[in-house]
């Protein structure tokens, strides 16, 4: 008998996006480098020509890669952000594509395929020899973020599935801690938990899950109707997540043709979550680069000001402070089709178990 083979080593997972305007070829290239790095199969890729040609597009075939949506395809843009998965020669890549079009960029606060792929370039011009990167060598050049795997777990829910023989699938990225089979999860702000019962990463089983990982779950007992996007997952045991009723940030207001006074209600993205959240108190205008307060209980906000606020969400929502948890605890507002402030949270009066929503939003709302 042979030597067993070693196992082979496991490579840094990372997770990059691809942002641009809309129409400048980020599903193109991203679709090629998936390709070129051994993403795709032939097959598959010569599938996508056939179905792009039927319909005048044949030079769209690396795009409809990630274009997976019909009405993405029709139109020619991506509305949904796409994930796919590839291989460097250092890093284990999750590649997100996100939308370019203004009309979809709440999905997003989730080129050129003729070019040299694997090696350095050098050119020869007037002015003398130039020489750069390749995208991949740029890619492996990356240092990859430290993970606070050390904090207790956060998993934004990105979507759930119900899958035939299997059960609930809550699908999302790990921002903090760890994930293993057979731990007790808590879900906010639905207040549900339930047992882990197997994980997965790009249809590949683990063992344990890191943060930055994007991830499948199989949990027991729980209906795939009672969680959508923008719940959170925890450890029951370690500081799990609940519902804010309140929360005070520090904002920036950025493009807002009038004036916001209390009692303003914009959509705020916070993580995965799209909730409309009222502005119910402005506590004081302070100076955007020193923090000196420049104003108590201020009547109104306008463009360019910062402020400390409280917001109240109207429907259920889990957010955090951002000392605790960097990703739960910052977000856009949005309105108008356009985000009008930016803000990052400083502390959470979360929701006592137990206490229905309506009875938490009856007392905090402005009248």
């Amino acid at each position: 008998m042979g030597e067993p083979e070693p196992e082979p080593v496991r490579k840094i997972h990372m997770n990059i996006v691809i942002i641009g305007h809309v129409d400048s070829g980020k599903s193109t290239t991203t679709g090629h480098l998936i390709y070129q790095c051994g993403g795709l199969e032939p097959r598959l890729l010569e599938k996508l020509e056939a179905a792009a040609s039927q319909v005048g597009k044949g030079s769209f075939k690396f795009a409809w890669v990630l274009d997976k949506l019909k009405v993405e395809r029709e139109r020619g843009i991506t509305i949904d952000i796409s994930l796919w998965k590839f291989h460097t020669r250092r890093f284990s890549i999750t590649i997100i594509d996100a939308p370019g079009h203004r009309d979809f960029i709440k999905n997003m606060l989730t080129g050129t395929s003729q070019m040299p792929w694997f090696k350095g370039w050098k050119v020869k011009r007037k002015e003398g020899f130039g020489k750069g990167q390749t995208l991949l060598e740029a890619l492996d050049s990356l240092l990859p973020p430290v993970r606070p795997s050390n904090k207790p777990l956060r998993v934004p829910l990105q979507d759930v599935y119900k899958i035939g023989g299997i059960g609930t699938v809550p699908v999302g990225k790990i921002e903090t801690g760890i994930l293993k089979p057979g731990m007790n999860i808590s879900f906010a702000p639905a207040n549900l938990s339930a047992e882990v019962r197997t994980i997965e990463m790009h249809h590949e089983p683990l063992q344990v899950a890191f943060p930055g990982y994007n991830v499948g779950f199989n949990i027991k007992n729980i209906a795939v109707k009672n969680l959508r996007r923008g719940h959170v997952a925890g450890n029951s045991r370690s500081d799990p997540p609940t519902a804010a009723a309140h929360f005070t940030a520090q904002v920036i207001i950025l493009n807002h043709p009038g004036f916001i006074k209390a009692g303003y209600s914009p959509v705020v993205d916070c993580h995965t979550a799209h909730v409309t959240c009222q502005f119910a108190e402005l506590f004081e205008k302070i100076d955007r680069r020193s923090g000196e307060k420049l104003e108590d209980n201020p009547s109104v906000l306008k463009s360019g000001d910062s402020a400390t606020v409280r917001l109240v969400p109207k429907k259920p929502l889990c957010v955090e402070r951002f000392f605790d948890y960097p990703p739960l605890g910052r977000f856009a507002a949005r309105d108008l089709k356009q985000t009008v402030a930016v803000g990052v949270i400083k502390s959470v009066e979360k929701k006592p178990v137990g206490v229905t929503r309506k009875q938490a939003q009856k007392a905090l709302l402005i009248k």
